[in-house]
């Protein structure tokens, strides 16, 4: 049986700034990285601080990759809702959306392949059988409250919303992984970003 999660960045209040700053290290180590040649070390070396203290709060190496990918899926859930508080209808939500996703250049490609490196951990190691559930609880509901707006507005011609949410997050990441193979991958940011948000109002019927 896998091991229990221990999670401080989501347990227990608001997290202590020492533990905010071991996850943003691991995440810059691993976005050079990648999960396969990442140790305690490494992360303990780019946050200046002992690897026993890493042990501290997280207690294994995947409870802490655990906790750094639901810290970076909830900066990601917050910056969209920001994006789409104040958009006057769900036509000008899902514009917002997609230009809250596609971010920058740099902090889209440090993202993905931080997050294809646990997609691929959660398909094999059982410790991360929960990432699946965190995606669709994280990102596949956030989509599906703009398609709901839609379709109570009567804009968005879906009749499954759930299906709908997975279709789109599945365009989104689609998106992302083509361009990731782009040698200039910041120079077709934009174009990018602009193709999927055409074709994700084809899929919505707008």
């Amino acid at each position: 049986m896998a091991e229990p999660v221990v999670d401080p960045v989501t347990l227990g209040g608001a997290p202590a700034p020492r533990v905010v700053e071991l996850v943003r290290s691991t995440y810059r180590v691993m976005a050079r990285r990648g999960s396969h040649r990442l140790s305690l070390q490494d992360v303990a070396d780019e946050a200046g601080v002992s690897k026993g203290l890493l042990l501290y709060h997280f207690k294994s190496k995947d409870n802490l990759l655990l906790a750094t990918m639901r810290w970076a899926l909830q900066r990601t859930a917050e910056r969209i809702r920001r994006g789409t508080a104040d958009a006057p209808d769900a036509r000008a939500a899902l514009r917002s959306l997609v230009d809250a996703v596609f971010v920058n250049p740099q902090l889209n490609r440090d993202f993905h392949l931080f997050y294809l490196d646990l997609v691929e951990h959660a398909a094999r190691v059982e410790a991360y059988q929960e990432l699946h559930e965190l995606l669709r609880t994280v990102i596949n509901d956030l989509y599906a409250e703009t398609i709901r707006q839609g379709v109570a507005e009567g804009v968005f011609d879906v009749v499954d919303v759930e299906h709908a949410a997975r279709v789109m997050r599945a365009q989104i990441e689609g998106t992302f992984l083509q361009w990731m193979q782009e040698d200039d991958w910041k120079g077709t940011h934009a174009r990018y970003r602009d193709e999927c948000h055409d074709a994700l109002v084809r899929i919505l019927g707008a």
